[in-house]
């Protein structure tokens, strides 16, 4: 799969690292395709995050994420998904590689300040959830 969702979550956007992270994604060249700011309401972040909803830690994700605003992106370019993945680094981030995002910008396995689609199946159902065809400039 050529495209990936990315979400800067609300500690990124809190903590002013939009344009890090952005730049971030150009200088890997990644293509961002769509991007807009919102802030997701409960029943947005449930509905998105549901496969995770009889996981301890629903309920704490579903808080944080609509706590502020976040960065919605559709990524493309070959391979998208891995590459946006290794950027990112582990969900964990004393467990991330040094020079990743989370490495460096990370506070906790909670507030780790990105997301990125796991597979092309997640990406395709993550983009679209977010995104029209019609929101996507390619």
């Amino acid at each position: 799969m050529n495209k990936t969702l990315a979400i800067i979550k609300p500690d990124g956007v809190a903590n002013g690292l939009i344009g890090e992270i952005i730049k971030r994604i150009e200088q890997e060249g990644l293509k961002i395709i769509g991007m807009r700011m919102t802030q997701l309401d409960r029943r947005q972040a449930e509905g998105f995050y549901y496969v995770h909803r009889s996981r301890p830690f629903f309920h704490s994700l579903i808080e944080y994420m609509t706590s502020g605003p976040v960065v919605l992106m559709v990524l493309k370019g070959p391979n998208a998904i891995d590459r946006w993945r290794t950027l990112m680094g582990a969900t964990d981030p004393r467990k991330a590689d040094p020079g990743t995002i989370r490495a460096e910008m990370g506070l906790n396995i909670e507030r780790n300040v990105v997301h990125g689609s796991d597979s092309g199946d997640s990406a395709m159902y993550e983009i679209n959830y977010f995104f029209k065809g019609s929101d996507l400039v390619e």
